[in-house]
């Protein structure tokens, strides 16, 4: 899919022709991956650093260079109707299309100094690295795919060849046309619905609400992929009643009730220091808020609290799958997902028996001369 470029007569490994950019009148090329559009002159970076004006035409300059590999449980991501139990292997690159100032990957989603931090991995051999280690799924995290959006890609086809899952943890922030093709290649989605007012994603983001919206309505509706929500709780920012009310309301009235929402703990980082750290009840009220408004599996995440990390029936509320931080305990699903007690569907991905991963992180180190 990708066309690598010749450069001054050199062949760039890490460089390679994009598709979603157009020519602009003053000579500057336009990205059309993102909503931010960046308009580059020649030589020019966009805000996601990987992104840049050569030659004429708009080229990512990290493929093939990834930030770090780890096999990681799949609850992680986090996801907990997908494969429960199971290893993935995990990797980024550098840079992001979004600001956030309270970024908790920062040194990677701000790295400008991928020639020291990353090595060379192909496609291929991530692919067969997840084979080689038992990994059920790959998940392009760490930093946001949008950015790395054809060496996701390729990896996820790779992948498909092997008969191994893709995992895409993104903030959505996506246009519709890179967005309709990026989806086609995944199984599995955790979009971080970072709050609910224009007024956070714009002054804290440098971004905008809508377009996540659109992309988790896309995703819901328009694809196969399993989709869960993360939203990171931050002191004084995003944690009223109110917007939780709106926010979970929503997701019940535009995605269903089945769509799992995780409420994760913030601590202080990158930009924003002078924040406390989530209190765990806070977390503890947003996942009662989510339940209350029709949200049928709500999670917290950072924290330490075995029923709140658990899976319950939404019909005769029996515990399904219990989780003590990142280790089943429980198991009461059938071979086809169904509660054991009263038979209802337990909405997810799920094999006849869960992964006993647990709670490990592997680091995993990837080359190719």
């Amino acid at each position: 899919m990708t066309e690598f470029l010749v450069n001054d007569n050199k062949r760039l490994a890490d460089t390679v022709l994009t598709h979603y950019w157009h020519r602009l009148d003053d000579g500057r090329c336009q990205c059309d991956l993102c909503p931010r559009y960046c308009k580059l002159h020649e030589g020019q970076r966009g805000l996601c650093f990987v992104r840049q004006q050569l030659a004429g035409q708009i080229v990512m300059t990290s493929y093939g260079r990834a930030s770090g590999f780890a096999i990681d449980p799949i609850e992680k991501k986090p996801l907990n109707h997908f494969l429960p139990g199971t290893p993935v292997l995990s990797f980024g690159t550098a840079g992001c299309n979004l600001a956030c100032k309270f970024c908790q990957n920062w040194d990677i989603s701000k790295s400008r100094e991928m020639d020291t931090l990353m090595s060379f991995a192909s496609p291929e051999t991530i692919a067969q690295a997840a084979q080689t280690y038992g990994c059920a799924s790959v998940a392009y995290t760490y930093n946001d795919p949008v950015i790395f959006h054809e060496y996701a890609i390729d990896t996820a086809l790779a992948c498909r060849a092997l008969g191994i899952k893709s995992v895409a943890v993104s903030a959505g922030y996506q246009c519709a046309e890179p967005r309709a093709e990026f989806y086609r290649y995944m199984d599995a989605a955790n979009i971080d619905l970072k709050a609910f007012t224009e007024k956070f994603y714009y002054q804290i983001t440098g971004s905008h609400l809508a377009p996540v919206l659109e992309t988790l309505n896309y995703i819901k509706h328009e694809t196969q992929v399993w989709l869960e929500l993360t939203t990171l709780i931050i002191p004084g920012e995003n944690d009223s009643d109110a917007e939780l009310n709106a926010m979970t309301q929503w997701v019940v009235e535009n995605l269903g009730p089945d769509v799992p929402m995780h409420f994760s703990a913030f601590h202080p980082d990158w930009k924003m220091l002078d924040k406390p750290r989530t209190p765990l009840a806070s977390l503890l009220n947003a996942r009662n808020i989510a339940l209350a408004n029709g949200v049928r599996y709500a999670y917290i995440g950072n924290a330490h609290d075995k029923a709140a990390d658990s899976t319950y029936c939404a019909q005769c509320g029996q515990l399904l799958i219990g989780r003590d931080w990142y280790v089943l305990s429980e198991w009461q699903l059938t071979e086809v997902g169904r509660c054991c007690h009263c038979g209802a569907v337990c909405a997810g991905v799920f094999e006849a028996t869960p992964g006993d991963w647990g709670a490990k992180r592997v680091a995993v180190r990837l080359h190719d001369d």
